[in-house]
């Protein structure tokens, strides 16, 4: 309903054969390069904001251009990058086109380490600058970076503080700048290192060279590096020497999965787009573990090695509701599981009068719920139709079975998501007006004045949408009520870990908490909780305790839904509004493997995320409150 800006994503690969092999078995050299294309369609969900690729040449001789970088902003960024790295290959003959070895030497981006990235700004940074990957360059083919990621930091100024007071200078004060900063100083370190001990080995010359490259290791550049993150990432990097590398954040917040066969090694934020890409069934794939790196040397030889000590896994459950693709099968059957689990509250909001009730879902993220709801259901009629023949107490007639077997539950798909609205389109009233067209209704699917309508979605945040759009729209079918299902509980906190939810006064369940604090003279909750917000923001963020909390703590889910449908049922809707949220039972019991739930609970993975929502609460009172 409401698009929340999603995670970025990322892709490598590893080719595992020389080039010529490629183009024997399947006809052409551009494997690597086609299968980072489709890795990176398959997860455009993830990036609309830009894409970048990244590529590495093994043994490129002297003078010859090794690493290579394309970039592009807009929705549109992936077709443009592939498209700017084709236009290198269109003057080519047939046979050129075709022979690998002449491909290897002369043509850009024909190499065997390839790195892509898709983008989505949870900063508010825009430009071409801020587009993954990030590269650093240097003369020592070891020491040339290029970094992606899949992440944001909670404490990049304390980083910041720490490595200008070392004396470097990264380029912009940004996670990713800072971050390349970082491991790039550290790559710095290790190849100086491994310079000295080659060179009291009496090595002179490309020998010190090839020998570096031959001894690199990644683990120590990355156990130096990362100590200090504190967030939710996937960093994936390329030197310009061939080494490649992902690791993933100790709390497992965010997600990694890889494959490798004798051909190829890929990783990438998605299972299902491995298994698409690839053709590969789901237990080949692996996940990368929390606090684990995947290292691919020089020479095509990977390892897994653990980089941070493995914290409480957190993996995050917005990625389950969300964001990821519905294709991997784990994910669509936790998702109908959660439409599943909502039955119960949904029979009494519509006081069990499932005969009069049409059910339906907002187009077109909650459909997978909504299946699951269907299920759960159908096992309930079945269940009412098993208790009314035994209720008969004799053998049912023919007249008495078909009466209480045509017993159905009744699904139409009533929204239709009919326009984009344009953001030129940015004078107030008007735009206003187009809003609420945003979405259009199927007339004739209920019965006016007689039917209730329930409909799920997948999560409501802001409620800006059911407010200008959804609510008035479904209430020209005039229902006798409207049931709006919320897959996941509600969105009371801030995060910082990757979603651009960061401010407090965007959420619907904590304006309305605010308001019943107002409505019923507790103020007083309010000023305790900035107080306490406020004398601990100069304390270290290890120390720090999430007192937004007590916002919510006097009330329960139902009031706060109740508070929520007062604020976003426009003046003239006619028909009675009901909003029904999954608890956060039904979230754990249906995505047991991904507790990562501070979204809902307030229950941060890491110090920097109680750190941020202190200070996010802080700014929210001093700009509405004089304290």
């Amino acid at each position: 309903m409401e698009a929340l800006k999603h995670e970025c994503g990322v892709a490598m690969i590893r080719l595992l054969k020389p080039l010529e092999y490629y183009q024997q078995k399947y006809g052409t050299w551009m494997y690597g390069l086609n299968k980072l294309y489709l890795l990176m369609e398959k997860q455009h969900n993830r990036g609309q904001e830009g894409a970048g690729l990244a590529c590495v040449k093994l043994e490129a001789n002297p003078g010859e251009e090794y690493m290579f970088r394309e970039r592009a902003l807009g929705s549109g960024a992936i077709t443009e990058i592939f498209g700017i790295v084709h236009s290198h290959f269109k003057d080519l003959t047939p046979e050129q086109l075709h022979d690998a070895e002449f491909a290897k030497k002369c043509l850009p981006f024909a190499g065997e380490v390839y790195m892509g990235h898709l983008r989505y700004s949870t900063t508010g940074r825009s430009g071409l600058s801020y587009v993954h990957p990030f590269l650093r360059r240097n003369n020592w083919r070891a020491k040339n970076l290029a970094l992606c990621g899949n992440f944001n930091m909670t404490n990049v100024d304390e980083i910041f503080a720490r490595i200008t007071a070392d004396g470097q200078h990264p380029r912009k004060y940004a996670d990713t700048y800072i971050m390349l900063e970082q491991v790039g100083h550290r790559l710095d370190r290790e190849v100086e290192r491994l310079f000295v001990e080659c060179e009291a080995e009496g090595l002179k010359g490309m020998d010190i060279t090839h020998a570096i490259e031959d001894r690199i290791d990644l683990a120590n550049v990355l156990k130096t590096s990362s100590r200090e993150w504190d967030g939710g990432y996937v960093m994936c990097g390329i030197t310009g020497s061939g080494e490649s590398f992902a690791v993933r954040d100790p709390w497992g917040i965010r997600p990694a999965f890889w494959y490798m066969d004798e051909e190829i090694m890929v990783l990438a934020s998605e299972r299902p787009v491995i298994q698409t890409a690839l053709n590969v069934t789901a237990d080949k794939i692996n996940e990368l573990q929390p606090g684990q790196a995947l290292l691919m040397s020089k020479t095509g030889k990977m390892r897994l090695a653990q980089i941070n000590r493995p914290k409480e896994k957190k993996a995050c459950s917005f990625e389950r509701i969300y964001f990821s693709r519905g294709s991997d099968m784990d994910i669509y059957r936790e998702r109908k599981l959660l439409g599943e689990k909502l039955v119960n509250p949904i029979l009494k909001a519509i006081n069990y009068d499932v005969e009069h009730t049409v059910f339906s879902f907002i187009p077109n993220t909650a459909e997978v719920a909504f299946y699951g709801m269907l299920e759960g259901f159908d096992n309930y009629l079945n269940e009412l139709k098993v208790k009314k023949i035994e209720a008969l107490g004799h053998t049912p007639t023919h007249e008495e079975l078909e009466q209480i077997l045509s017993m159905r539950i009744r699904s139409e798909k009533v929204a239709i998501k009919d326009i984009k609205l344009r953001t030129f389109i940015a004078e107030g009233n008007s735009r206003n007006d187009l809003a609420a067209h945003v979405y259009d209704i199927t007339y004739g699917s209920l019965v006016p004045y007689v039917d209730n309508l329930v409909i799920i979605d997948d999560s409501i945040v802001r409620g800006t949408t059911l407010k200008q759009s959804i609510i008035s729209i479904l209430d020209r079918l005039h229902p006798k009520k409207i049931v709006i299902v919320s897959s996941s509980p509600q969105v009371r906190y801030a995060d910082y870990y990757g979603i651009d939810m960061a401010s407090m006064d965007q959420f619907i369940a904590f304006k309305a908490a605010i308001e019943l604090l107002r409505d019923r003279d507790m103020r007083d909750v309010i000023a305790r909780a900035y107080h306490k917000s406020k004398a601990q923001a100069s304390l270290p963020k290890e120390q720090m305790v999430n007192y937004v909390k007590e916002i919510y703590a006097p009330f329960t889910d139902e009031e706060i839904s109740a508070k929520m449908v007062e604020l976003l049922t426009p003046l003239d809707t006619q028909a009675k509004i009901e909003i029904v949220y999954q608890t956060l039972e039904g979230l754990h019991e249906a995505c047991p493997n991904h507790t990562g739930d501070w979204y809902f609970s307030g229950d941060y993975p890491t110090p920097g995320g109680v750190k941020l929502v202190n200070q996010a609460f802080i700014d929210y009172i001093e700009q509405v409150y004089q304290f």
